[in-house]
Parts: structure tokens; C-alpha cells; sequence
């Protein structure tokens, strides 16, 4: 049987690298007691895979695994064990039995659905980086910023070791400004016999919220284009902001980044992995 799970990253093991990660979940998964399949040959590993690597010093409660089960599980029995089994810092929240691929057709991964994204991003010091403005005068400056035609950026791309200049605006979905905003709803799982989610997901970006309402701090959230395509990193939006208020080095800027969840499909018709 194929399953993916949802989990969340927080606290300490932000500062964890995917690699890490990856190590960190084959052993919590044999700890479980969950029976995994092993792919055939002189090194056989788990058969397991990630939807979209999540940067060092980013929390998220929208990550995504996938993984092939020898032995047939109810989707809280597999919640349940990889509980168990997390250390602080992982928490396990739902897990979605997977249909077999109809007409024979390839067993599509996460990692090759994912095409969007949801994230809370908080400038940490807006004093320094985005100017003495206020949030109302940052709230008025994000509309027209988002109301422009094109927001052209240099975008790197790593595996030519280039640049490119890139238009964000086709690949910027939706936004709204503050911690307490929220993003047009997505259509999501139901619980029955394939799909189990946790009852309660804690508020994972709590801190961050507590910050932002003590000192005043400018967040957005921001839905993106994600993915191997157009995969838009929200770091990349948050710079072009700083370039449209003046600021000379949006480069030095420091974010503190959240990702929500990932979705599959085309914008606006989107659908949680």
C-alpha cells in the first residue's frame, strides 16, 4: 500500500537540512514498526520520498511524505506508530491512503504534483530593512505593490549557475497582509477509510504571530508557484517589496519564513496534497 503523510517542522530541527531529514524519518520509521518496502538490488533503502525539500531555518506544517507499506494499515494505526516515534520537533499530523494508478499508468510522486504553496513570511525588523514606516503605511505600500502589471526580478538558477529575469506576477496567486488575514480556502480530504488527519493541529506559527502583534512586525501571507517548474521561493517576493520601498540591499533582508501547506493542480482550482 502507498501513503503519504503530512508533518509538521518546528522549533529546534528548523536548522535540520533535508538530507538530515531524510536519514531522521528512515529510522523513525522503522522505530514505528511500520513494514516499508525496500527497493531491490546491492543497497536497497526505504522507498520513500518528499514532496519539496524545505530550506534551513524554515518551520512548516505543511510538509508532505510518501511511502510503500508491505503490510495494510488504517491511516490512524500509520499516524499513531510514526508518532510514537517523533522526537520534539516532528509531529506527524494526518496520512492519505493512496489509489492505485488506474490504466497502469506510473505511480505519480508528491514531489512531481506539488504546484503550489502557502506561506507566513515576517520581516524581522522592519526599522531597519523596510524603513520607519508604519504597518498601515507597509499595508498601503504591499497593495500597490501587488497592483503593479509585472514585478520583474533576477531569479538564480542553480544548475547553470545563472541568472534569469523573471516576471513574479503570473506566479503569485494570492496575498494577504497580517497574521491574523488567511488565504481563499483550498479543497482538502474528507475523513473516512483512506484519510485520517490529527483532531487538533497546533498553531505551529504561535510565536511567530506573538512576535509580530508585540512589536509590530509587517507578515504577509503569501500563496505561490511551487514545484520543479516555477517553483517561486517567498524570500524572492519579499526582496522585489524591499526594492519597490527604496531599499538599496534587499539581499541583507531577514525573513522569518512558515510554510502552511502544498497544494496540487492549477490556480485557482488548487487541492491539498
Amino acid at each position: 500500500m502507498n501513503v503519504r503523510v503530512r508533518f509538521a517542522k518546528y522549533g529546534a530541527v528548523k536548522f535540520i537540512g533535508h538530507l538530515d531529514v531524510l536519514r531522521y524519518f528512515q529510522k523513525a520509521v522503522r522505530r514505528s514498526g511500520l513494514k516499508i518496502a525496500y527497493s531491490q538490488g546491492f543497497h536497497p533503502h526505504q522507498i520513500m520520498s518528499f514532496a519539496s525539500p524545505l530550506g534551513v531555518g524554515i518551520t512548516s506544517e505543511g510538509e508532505y511524505m510518501d511511502m510503500e507499506l508491505t503490510a495494510e494499515y488504517t491511516p490512524q494505526e500509520i499516524v499513531d506508530a510514526l508518532n510514537t516515534a517523533m522526537v520534539e520537533g516532528f509531529t506527524v499530523l494526518s496520512s492519505h491512503i493512496l489509489p492505485d494508478p488506474e490504466n497502469g499508468r506510473k505511480r505519480e510522486t508528491a514531489m512531481s504534483l506539488v504546484t503550489a504553496a502557502d506561506y507566513l513570511v515576517t520581516v524581522r525588523e522592519n526599522d531597519t530593512f523596510l524603513g520607519t514606516k508604519s504597518f498601515e503605511e507597509l499595508n498601503e505600500a504591499w497593495v500597490r505593490f501587488i497592483g503593479q502589471e509585472s514585478i520583474s526580478v533576477i531569479k538564480k538558477v542553480k544548475k547553470s549557475n545563472s541568472e534569469t529575469s523573471i516576471d513574479l506576477k503570473p506566479f503569485l496567486y494570492d496575498t494577504a497582509v497580517g497574521t491574523t488575514a488567511s488565504l481563499p480556502t483550498v479543497a482538502t480530504h474528507k475523513n473516512d477509510h483512506t484519510f485520517y488527519e490529527v483532531p487538533e493541529i497546533p498553531d505551529f506559527a504561535a510565536e511567530q504571530k506573538a512576535l509580530c502583534a508585540e512589536k509590530g512586525l509587517f507578515s504577509v501571507l503569501l500563496r505561490v508557484s511551487a514545484g520543479s517548474a516555477d517553483n517561486i521561493k517567498p524570500e524572492l517576493v519579499m526582496e522585489a517589496f524591499a526594492r519597490f520601498l527604496g531599499c538599496e540591499e534587499p539581499e541583507a533582508l531577514k525573513f522569518q519564513i512558515h510554510r502552511l501547506d502544498m497544494y496540487t493542480g492549477e490556480n485557482p482550482e488548487l487541492k491539498r496534497l
